[in-house]
């Protein structure tokens, strides 16, 4: 297949030698010999069957039609060096749109992190989209996403964000009130399940347990299934079913006794959350300081250690299956 001419071959060259009258001079701008200069004036003009420039011994000068690309190229040139010399200010302070994807349930992080990076970085355009789907970073243009540990690719820059991630079956004491509380994960078959869908997949979050070394699923049955994580800790709060949660999600009920947890040793831990992103985006400085940010709150919201580390897999739940 023929190879198609760069039309900016030679350009630079072209303009040296218009601005300094001087094949030498133009060698001595570029760092190049004058024999490079001649060539690439010879192949410009060959290209395009146009004398650009009018040789002597003593002098160089622009033709009629070489006078009239001049006139239109030095000022496109110029904006081009400003385009460049642009580049600097991403370079020396954050700006530009910073496009992150999360689980829904991060966004209590958010909710505290987002107001403070505003403050900070005021010319970063910060686009959070909160969505449970195992996300590709690149190909959905993402600069950076939260997800656990088992849902990051290999080839991604993972930063731990949090501890192991425990999960209890939660269930109001109303509930508990009127039908007990399971014993082990079999009885679950007996109570009214709170399900969830995930948004992108449409599947239906599966309730995972372990005994000893045996992992094992358990098929729930109820009269509710939900896609959003609020509404399904809700429903559980008002007495509708058992739901199957992180810890995390329902501290706060658990705490002045709106929820119950159940069978929290039964259900194997999953490897906490993870910010991650390709490593060549860390040069980006807006990228750089969300993650400066990002550690140092984590650190004061959750009492967590930050740091570089491969996420676990979940031998059970595989990845994406199950996520926050």
């Amino acid at each position: 297949m023929e190879m198609i001419a760069d039309p900016l071959d030679g350009v630079t060259t072209f303009l040296a030698v218009a601005e300094t009258r001087s094949f030498t001079a133009a060698a001595g701008r570029l760092s190049v010999t004058p024999t490079a200069v001649s060539k690439a004036i010879r192949l410009l003009e060959a290209r395009h069957g146009v004398t650009l420039f009018q040789r002597t011994t003593r002098r160089v000068a622009l033709t009629e039609a070489g006078h009239a690309v001049f006139v239109r190229l030095r000022p496109a040139a110029a904006e081009v060096s400003e385009a460049f010399a642009g580049l600097t200010s991403f370079r020396d302070r954050p700006m530009g749109t910073l496009r992150i994807t999360a689980p829904r349930s991060t966004s209590d992080l958010f909710s505290v992190l987002v107001p403070v990076f505003r403050r900070a970085y005021p010319d970063v355009v910060l686009e959070v989209s909160l969505d449970d789907a195992t996300i590709d970073l690149v190909a959905a243009g993402y600069d950076a996403g939260i997800r656990l540990g088992e849902s990051v690719e290999k080839d991604m820059v993972a930063i731990r964000l949090t501890p192991e991630i425990t999960w209890s079956v939660v269930g109001a004491p109303s509930y508990f009130a009127k039908v007990g509380r399971p014993k082990t994960p079999e009885e679950l078959v007996h109570h009214q399940a709170i399900r969830y869908r995930f948004l992108s997949s449409q599947t239906l979050h599966r309730w995972e347990f372990k005994r000893g070394k045996r992992e094992f699923l358990v098929d729930v049955k109820g009269g509710l299934i939900v896609n959003d994580r609020g509404l399904l800790i809700d429903f559980a709060v008002k007495g509708l079913g058992l739901a199957y949660v992180s810890d995390r999600e329902v501290q706060s009920h658990v705490a002045v006794g709106r929820l119950e947890p159940l069978l929290r040793s039964y259900i194997p831990c999953d490897a906490g959350l993870y910010l991650y992103f390709p490593e060549h985006s860390q040069t980006q400085l807006k990228l750089r300081m969300f993650i400066d940010l990002v550690r140092k709150m984590t650190v004061q919201l959750l009492g967590v250690k930050t740091g570089y580390a491969p996420p676990v897999a979940n031998t059970l739940t595989g990845k994406g299956k199950r996520n926050l």
